[in-house]
């Protein structure tokens, strides 16, 4: 069976508390999983969440603070102490390849899995497979700094009785999805378009035209929140958004299901994230991220 789902490995910005760990986050997205922003502490954060190294098919870094990377040696480690059979690509802003080969290479180890490097130096689409499409904007931050999208291709939803009016089943049915007709038959007579579910990760920025193409139309979307509304001067002079401006590009972009995180330790009420997001009007499912928690990608539309 097909998982989708958002693994929170820690949620902290700059530093971590007694709660909440530094970043990192483990999509899994039917047999893949892709790991963003690994900070200090994933590796164990990874054990406590029964997640394994062979879990990890990519890993996506939106820039090198080091509340968002500091876990890449470890995590690279584990990687190839446990011979994870499959390659394993890295994505990351190409300014930051020093500290990317700082980090990889931090101590020394034996290197026995393909991790290739594919850094990120403009918006577009960085990798296409078959269950998706990954693509990049840039986003406003101090440092270079982009988001991550995945889009599922659409497809066509067969429609049982349409097929059922038509005599079409059995080995017929793979028969018109694969020549599109069948007996004069079109495959659009018996079936709808089906939209693919899309999911962003937007981390530290301003409210930038990058947020926003990242999360337009998306079921689901991860995006840090550091700061409260009244908190909004100093938001903006670190390069963060506030809880009502992450709400906002939800709201603004349609996003079904968002998960607010990268919370600063100087608030210990996570409720009022809540309180704010829904305040600027979002109106769908909302989770304030905490770790180790597992959140569910919305369902298709039917």
């Amino acid at each position: 069976m097909s998982v989708r789902e958002l693994v929170v490995l820690g949620t902290a910005s700059q530093v971590p508390t007694r709660h909440r760990n530094h970043n990192g986050y483990l999509l899994r997205w039917d047999g893949e999983g892709i790991l963003f922003d690994p900070g200090e502490g994933t590796q164990r954060q990874m054990l406590r969440a029964g997640v394994a190294a062979h879990d990890i098919n990519r890993i996506c870094v939106t820039h090198f603070h080091g509340d968002h990377a500091l876990g890449l040696a470890g995590v690279i480690q584990r990687i190839n102490l446990d011979q994870v059979p499959h390659p394993v690509t890295a994505h990351f802003p190409a300014s930051g390849q020093h500290f990317f080969d700082r980090l990889r290479y931090s101590t020394a180890y034996r290197e026995s899995v393909e991790l290739a490097e594919a850094p990120v130096s403009a918006d577009g689409v960085l990798a296409t497979t078959g269950a998706y499409i990954l693509d990049s904007h840039r986003l406003s931050h101090p440092v270079e700094s982009y988001g991550y999208r995945l889009t599922e291709p659409d497809r066509l939803r067969m429609l049982p009785e349409r097929l059922a009016e038509h005599g079409i089943g059995g080995p017929d049915v793979g028969r018109i999805q694969r020549d599109g007709v069948l007996r004069g038959i079109p495959l659009e007579e018996v079936s709808e378009p089906r939209r693919g579910q899309r999911f962003a990760f937007v981390m530290d920025t301003r409210l930038c035209d990058g947020a926003f193409a990242l999360a337009e139309g998306c079921d689901m979307l991860v995006i840090e929140s550091t700061f409260l509304d009244e908190d909004g001067r100093l938001a903006a002079d670190h390069g963060h958004l506030t809880a009502g401006q992450a709400a906002r590009v939800a709201k603004e972009s349609g996003v079904r299901h968002l998960v607010l995180t990268h919370f600063s330790q100087r608030y210990t009420d996570p409720d009022a994230f809540e309180r704010q997001a829904r305040a600027a009007g979002f109106e769908g499912e909302l989770t304030i991220a905490q770790d180790l928690i597992r959140v569910p990608v919305p369902t298709r539309h039917t």
